[in-house]
């Protein structure tokens, strides 16, 4: 299964009619999508496609789980914000009518030009039809948004494998450091221990170095990062195992990279040394540089 990016765009029109179907107009659909903690729908529609909206939203929920989608959808050869010039159809049209309405209120005011554009405006050729057009267009946008938004899955997906090899590689580095950090300060007090008791006898000796153990047993013990080595090691492989899964897996990638920002942390509170310091930190960049993709992620 592909992971899902909640970033997406997707761009559809319908064309103008066969020859051999009912007259109807032409449709655009845009679709635009971005990251969000839920499914948040906001629809752009002009007046006569209005009543596809209850379907639009059904089908939209139906195969997205989350992201800020809006759609817009519009009659083609309109322009919004802009005027539309009458065909002499429309303006033969409306002198039909005026002519009409005045045989019987001979006193009625003729249309002003500002009437008859806004007339005209509002005529479309055969929109009885254009709301389920409108959702069988919205199909085809679909498809175009969730293959738009598997692209750039892909893309995180991958670079999210990256940034856990690193942690890993990070992790593996940081292992081995701890035993020769506890063996360095065991003989750092040995020496100290020998230096205050200056020339020591045998039994000086076996208490330095009884003294010596105890003090690097306990600073063992403080520097202890075993436990959130483990940790981390263990969220990386569920990291690991949820891309190659794919599906809906944003949230639990979030939970995840707050736990491995946890032990980055531990870790670097604990550190004794500038390597482990340095360590911590580049792990807590990679995290944190994985923290702001998966924001992207269904």
């Amino acid at each position: 299964m592909a992971v899902y990016s909640m970033t997406g765009y997707a761009t559809v029109h319908s064309g103008p009619a066969p020859a051999d179907a009912p007259p109807s107009a032409p449709l655009g659909l845009e679709m635009r999508s971005v990251n969000s903690r839920f499914l948040d729908l906001t629809f752009k529609l002009s007046d006569e496609l209005r009543a596809a909206e209850p379907a639009l939203r059904e089908l939209l929920t139906s195969e997205l789980r989350r992201g800020k989608v809006e759609i817009r959808a519009w009659i083609e050869g309109r322009q919004e914000g802009g005027l539309k010039a009458p065909t002499t159809t429309e303006l033969q049209r409306l002198v039909s009518i005026q002519d009409g309405v005045r045989a019987w209120l001979p006193t009625a005011a003729a249309f002003s030009v500002a009437e008859v554009l806004s007339l005209t405006s509002r005529q479309v050729t055969g929109t009885t039809g254009l709301p389920d057009e409108l959702v069988r267009l919205a199909k085809n946008g679909l498809e175009a948004l969730k293959s738009a938004r598997a692209r750039e899955g892909e893309r995180l997906a991958s670079m999210l494998s990256g940034h856990v090899t690193q942690l890993a590689s990070l992790a593996a580095q940081a292992k081995p450091m701890v035993p020769q950090l506890v063996e360095q300060q065991r003989q750092r007090f040995l020496d100290r221990w020998q230096e205050a008791l200056g020339v020591a006898t045998p039994v000086d000796s076996e208490a330095a170095r009884d003294r010596a153990l105890s003090e690097a047993t306990a600073f063992a013990i403080r520097i202890d990062v075993a436990e959130e080595l483990t940790r981390l090691a263990s969220h990386l492989e569920e990291v690991a195992r949820l891309i190659m899964a794919g599906g809906e897996l944003g949230k639990r990638l979030d939970f995840l990279i707050q736990e491995m920002h946890r032990e980055a942390n531990t870790l670097g509170s604990k550190s004794s040394s500038l390597e482990l310091t340095r360590i911590s930190v580049d792990m807590k960049v990679l995290i944190e540089q994985m923290r702001e993709q998966v924001q992207n992620i269904e």
